[in-house]
């Protein structure tokens, strides 16, 4: 096992963070700014985090609810949720920030329905060793496929959809199974055995040819053992409250989310799952090496 880390430390070095930059640059370039208003739904303790629904972002994104990292504590001084505010969004091509924060109206009128909308089912979420539900997905070929297709191997999910441009979010997340996925097709010593596969939470409009496309360029031209596929409603329905996925629909087609990444053993156990977006592509492909010697 050491000697796969080890190994995997080695293949970081050599193929270096151009995958990255270039999947970044994909969706946010280098500083973009925007100006942008929309209702406050949350503050973060620490208010450096604000969920926001936002208006359209002509040439950026739709209209939909996200969390915003806030540049400086300060500027959300006087702002509760609520809120409706005016502000400007600025993307790097590894993060982003909001600045310059203006009320424009005081309120609370719909955020606390918004908020009982999100209240997730009281379903137990699911442990190391559980089996993952067995549910069907459309994949980018538009067939029918189910996680069971895939036992022998271990296999690394993920959700997102392709409408979410913001780096640090799901632009990330592809970024780093595409640099995972070439730490373990460099390798010449970890096991075959293992699949990634990205799905989308947002069917209606990710539709097989919008999912080809955007796995394209993830996927550089090549897509060995990497598939992207789409989660009708009611398979999202039995994922999300196991795997403590939350994602809110709200008027307009607004979507909230937050990120889940799991690895399933080759028996389609549940091995580890990944909270958030602070891992990284070497610690994903050691879950899947590991994962993969499994039986």
């Amino acid at each position: 096992m050491k000697s796969y880390a080890i190994l995997l430390v080695l293949l970081i070095s050599t193929l270096g963070p151009s995958r990255s930059t270039r999947a970044a640059e994909a969706t946010s370039g280098t500083n973009k700014v925007h100006a942008a208003r929309g209702l406050v739904r949350e503050i973060s303790p620490d208010r450096h985090k604000a969920v926001i629904r936002h208006e359209a972002i002509p040439g950026y994104m739709p209209a939909m609810t996200m969390e915003f990292n806030v540049k400086n504590s300060n500027e959300l001084s006087g702002i509760a949720a609520g809120d409706t505010i005016a502000f400007q969004l600025t993307a790097t091509e590894e993060t982003h920030w909001i600045e310059n924060v203006r009320k424009l109206a005081s309120g609370t009128n719909g955020v606390a329905a918004a908020k009982a909308e999100s209240v997730p089912s009281r379903v137990a979420e699911l442990k190391p060793g559980d089996t993952l539900p067995d549910c069907e997905l459309t994949a980018e070929n538009g067939k029918s496929i189910r996680f069971s297709d895939f036992r022998g191997k271990a296999v690394a999910f993920t959700f997102i959809f392709t409408r979410c441009p913001l780096p640090d979010f799901c632009p990330r997340v592809g970024s780093h199974f595409a640099k995972a996925r070439d730490l373990l097709r460099a390798s010449t010593n970890a096991p075959a055995n293992w699949q990634f596969l990205s799905i989308s939470f947002d069917p209606d409009f990710d539709k097989p040819a919008v999912l080809s496309s955007y796995a394209n360029y993830y996927r550089n031209g090549n897509a060995d053992r990497w598939l992207f596929a789409a989660a009708p409603v009611s398979s999202l329905a039995q994922l999300a409250p196991r795997l403590d996925l939350l994602v809110n629909r709200e008027p307009g087609g607004s979507i909230s989310h937050n990120l889940r990444t799991v690895v399933l053993d080759p028996r389609g156990h549940i091995y580890r799952q990944f909270d958030g977006n602070q891992w990284t592509p070497a610690q994903l492909a050691q879950a899947l090496i590991e994962a993969a010697e499994l039986r």
